[in-house]
């Protein structure tokens, strides 16, 4: 069992922002990094590493629609539509162009700002979030298809289950989130124009026993022109966008977001000079 839990009481503030009322934590300063939890988690879920990111960084921490301590509203949980509340959100604190880091569902939903609102951030980190559901092993697609509210009684004892009963605005709605991670988990998506167009400068990061396949996440990184040609002496051979590949060994998709050798890859990424 992988605890999911911090020993938090939840200081953070609510932000009114594109019909939602979202949720976030602020630790550390300097510059802002948002980060973006995992599906059926919180921000809480990084409770062993988010002292290293806020080391040299502001981080906001956020709980997406539905999940920790956002209520959910009458809306899909759709990437897109939660990339647009952070979207917002960064415009409501006014901060100039915060890094965004993503952990699988906040993986999507952070590759989904750089997609939609590339403007708006300075680096990205997607860590074990797919871009598209091909990639997936089939038995997880098959796992996936029985998430739905008919699940919720026996999900009693898991970390998702008692997270949500101890912080969500309205612990009754564990069923309906269900529902609704499993009707997003349900459609096909292919999201690979979209990343060849990236401008942002990316590290995509990837557990060694991850959701899908090491090889997708270094085709992921071949979109962004990795692995094209030997990097070179001065490294000018490596991708002209500034994008990186981390495979972390030893790790899998449920316990990558623990690691600290997640957060050290990402903040290494993170504080090296835009080319």
């Amino acid at each position: 069992m992988t605890t999911w839990t911090a020993d938090t009481a939840g200081n953070g503030q609510y932000a009114d922002v594109n019909g939602i009322n979202l949720y976030y934590e602020t630790h550390g300063e300097g510059r802002p990094l948002i980060l973006l939890h995992g599906g059926l988690g919180s921000g809480e879920m990084f409770g062993p590493v988010v002292a290293q990111f806020a080391d040299h960084h502001q981080v906001i921490l956020v709980d997406l629609q539905g999940h920790g301590r956002t209520a959910d509203i009458d809306r899909p949980l759709d990437v897109a539509l939660m990339a647009d509340d952070i979207a917002a959100l960064i415009d409501h604190l006014g901060l100039d162009r915060p890094d965004v880091v993503g952990y699988s569902l906040g993986g999507g939903v952070a590759w989904h700002v750089a997609f939609r609102h590339p403007e708006k951030i300075g680096r990205l980190v997607a860590a074990s979030a797919n871009i598209k559901r091909s990639a997936i092993y089939p038995e997880m697609l098959g796992q996936q298809g029985q998430v739905s509210a008919a699940a919720a009684e026996f999900m009693k004892d898991t970390p998702m289950y008692q997270l949500y009963q101890r912080v969500a605005p309205r612990p009754e709605d564990f069923p309906q989130l269900l529902d609704k991670i499993g009707a997003a988990m349900a459609k096909d998506f292919d999201f690979t124009e979209e990343v060849r167009a990236v401008q942002v400068p990316t590290l995509v990061v990837a557990a060694d026993a991850d959701m899908a396949p090491p090889s997708h996440y270094v085709e992921v990184f071949g979109l962004l022109d990795g692995g094209q040609r030997d990097g070179g002496w001065m490294a000018e051979g490596r991708p002209a966008g500034g994008h990186a590949l981390a495979i972390l060994p030893g790790l899998t998709h449920y316990n990558l977001f623990l690691s600290p050798l997640f957060s050290a890859v990402a903040v290494d990424f993170l504080d090296q000079e835009k080319n």
